[in-house]
């Protein structure tokens, strides 16, 4: 594993090096652009159907499109990462972004902005997981908790200020002009990235393998032998296989049919990993890592968390626009609180979470919980005529400061024990949690909510979406509590005076 090795040991250098604090800064600005553009779409969805005279299948896949190539190029994308050098990687996927945002914003119908937002995730899928392998890199102990706390704040700020800046780019622009804004507003973001990429990132950006005098098709082969092309391609089906029907089941029933064959495909790269490592060769992800309960419950944590919290901000949108008549921009500064406090929690957080550990963690879900459950009390009485609805805002930052002491600390707790060689891919595994449990968690909750309406008002459905959200991060508390639990049975007794 010579080009393994020699990634790890010219990268470790860099983390007394302030030059790390720079490398920060370009992972987050790449971040935050693909965060906002998640969040920014949801608004603009109106729009586009108006300016290219899309169908409902069409908003569905420009949505569901970019979700599904992001989730699938993940974990091939951080062993990529692992193996041939993250900052080249993640300048990849920053350029296919940024190439992929203008296409989007240029697009001419509805088939040809679906299909660059299927490329738009897949340049998403090979830049997210390099910030996390990187995070794990160039950082260690309190300063990694501090990287991450910062990371959260990005993610905070992303996700709330996206649907508000949506709002007024549409109302600037206009539906015509207005909703190509949404996309074209990552283009200068996306070249301020790459710029400052060139300019601070460690070199070589790329490791092309053995080095010495050697053919090239001898690095190619030994690249391809670490990257595990057969386990790249089994996963990434098993992931398309299980988050297809959750993404086309209301409008194709039949596609349940690819959940089974998704698991059983997922059972057969398990086999297949082993096999591989029985080799004596580098699989595609270290199945060890799963013994590492730290990382095996914290990847269960944030699936759980997931499946729950990234529905909120739909039934949120949902409820202001189509169940008491407010407008885009209404729908989106309701949640600005919560992105403030999002950003407040992940920074005091991240400076803690070495001290305090998963504590941290429980006490964030416990605040989710309640701010879910003040939530439906806002909603029954605004229905009622005792309150205005924009308590919400006050409810939903008890969410938002929860998003904050959550994602972050989990990751570092999550990744704290992972071997670094595998920091990408493992960091990838977890980040596939979580968007199996988004894709899962908005499908069946919107679907509940609907259900609902079909025989109650929007205000009982909208509170009876939220308090499912508070039972799945009940479920993401228990596993939480357990895990603190295990720690504490395995922490070395103090010694006798």
């Amino acid at each position: 594993m010579q080009a393994q090795s020699e990634t790890t040991s010219r990268d470790i250098d860099i983390t007394q090096d302030p030059v790390r604090w720079r490398v920060l800064i370009v992972l987050l600005s790449a971040i935050a652009m693909s965060l906002i553009s998640v969040s920014i779409v949801n608004v603009a969805l109106p729009a586009v159907q108006k300016g290219l005279g899309a169908s409902q299948s069409d908003l569905q896949w420009v949505l569901s499109g970019y979700a599904l190539t992001f989730g699938v190029v993940l974990v091939a994308a951080g062993r990529a990462g692992d193996i041939m050098g993250r900052g080249g990687i993640f300048i990849i996927g920053v350029a296919l972004f940024t190439a992929a945002s203008i296409a989007s914003g240029l697009a001419p119908n509805a088939t040809a902005l679906n299909t660059a937002r299927f490329v738009q995730g897949v340049g998403s899928g090979l830049l997210n997981p390099q910030g996390v392998g990187m995070i794990q890199q160039y950082f260690r102990g309190s300063e990694r908790g501090r990287a991450f706390g910062y990371f959260g704040s990005v993610v905070g700020v992303s996700v709330g200020i996206g649907p508000l800046l949506g709002g007024l780019l549409i109302e600037l622009g206009g539906a015509d002009i207005g909703w190509r804004l949404t996309f074209l507003v990552n283009v200068p973001i996306g070249v301020l990235t790459l710029i400052l990429a060139f300019a601070w990132f460690p070199r070589p950006l790329l490791d092309r393998g053995p080095r010495g005098r050697v053919g090239i098709s001898h690095r190619l082969l030994h690249i391809a032998r670490l990257l595990d092309p057969v386990g790249s391609l089994l996963l990434g089906l098993a992931v398309f296989a299980v988050l297809f029907p959750f993404m086309e089941a209301r409008t194709a029933p039949l596609t349940w049919l690819w959940l089974p064959a998704g698991i059983a495909l997922a059972v057969i790269w398990v086999r297949w990993e082993r096999h591989y490592e029985r080799q004596g060769c580098s699989p595609m992800v270290n199945l060890d890592i799963f013994a590492t309960r730290s990382f095996t419950n914290g990847s269960l944590i944030m699936t759980l968390y997931f499946l729950g919290m990234t529905s909120i901000w739909v039934l949120v949108a949902l409820y202001m626009q189509q169940g008491i008549g407010r407008s885009a921009i209404e729908a989106g500064a309701v949640g600005i609180p919560s992105a403030l406090m999002s950003a407040i929690a992940a920074n005091w957080a991240g400076k803690r979470v070495s001290r305090y550990g998963r504590k941290v963690v429980i006490g964030g879900l416990c605040c989710a919980i309640t701010g879910l459950l003040l939530c439906m009390v806002v909603i029954l009485l605004h229905a009622g005529g005792y309150i205005s609805p924009w308590w919400l805002m006050a409810s939903l930052a008890l969410v938002g400061t929860a998003q904050g002491a959550v994602v972050s600390p989990n990751q570092a707790l999550t990744l704290a024990e992972v071997p670094l060689a595998y920091a990408g891919s493992s960091g990838a595994i977890m980040q596939t949690g979580q968007r199996i449990g988004t894709s899962i968690g908005i499908a069946v909750i919107t679907a509940a909510v609907f259900a609902l309406l079909e025989r109650v008002s929007w205000p009982v459905a909208a509170a009876g979406g939220f308090g499912i959200i508070a039972l799945v991060i009940a479920m993401s508390l228990v596993v939480a509590l357990k895990d603190q639990r295990e720690r504490a049975r395995s922490a070395p007794m103090p010694a006798d005076r």
